[in-house]
């Protein structure tokens, strides 16, 4: 009779075989990472909404400066171009949208800055993790 056939005859377990006392492990290690996996995919999510907020004011304070170079004959320049920073902004809270625009003087070859601001929050679990202002400045000449 061969070694295997001995052990099996004597009660060992076969090889791969679960041994009794490790039926609910895999349940304990699923309930220890589960909770870190949802917190990295939380953060990813807030962050992920806080960048796309970010591209936004930056790519509205790209529309306004230029609708604010092209505009220097229109009554209201500085209005006109923050109407277009709020346009091009429209997916954000406009209630909560700063924007200011500064110029020395509208003629030709003069800088125009535009700048935008927007609040943030980032929370985890109903933690406020980080908050703020994101910013956003565009400066162009007047055409």
């Amino acid at each position: 009779m061969s070694r295997a056939k001995t052990n099996r005859a004597m009660g060992a377990p076969r090889p791969g075989a679960p041994i009794a006392g490790e039926s609910g492990q895999t349940m304990v290690e699923f309930a220890l990472v589960a909770p870190v996996l949802l917190l990295i995919v939380f953060a990813a999510i807030q962050f992920g909404i806080l960048y796309n907020h970010y591209v936004t004011l930056t790519d509205a304070t790209r529309a306004g400066a230029r609708k604010a170079v092209v505009s220097r004959l229109e009554p209201d320049p500085a209005g006109v171009a923050e109407a277009q920073v709020r346009r091009s902004a429209g997916d954000l809270d406009q209630s909560e949208l700063d924007v200011a625009v500064t110029a020395v003087a509208w003629e030709h070859a003069q800088d125009v800055t535009v700048e935008a601001t927007y609040p943030y929050s980032v929370s985890l679990l109903g933690l406020v993790v980080a908050s703020g202002r994101l910013k956003s400045t565009t400066t162009e000449r007047v055409e």
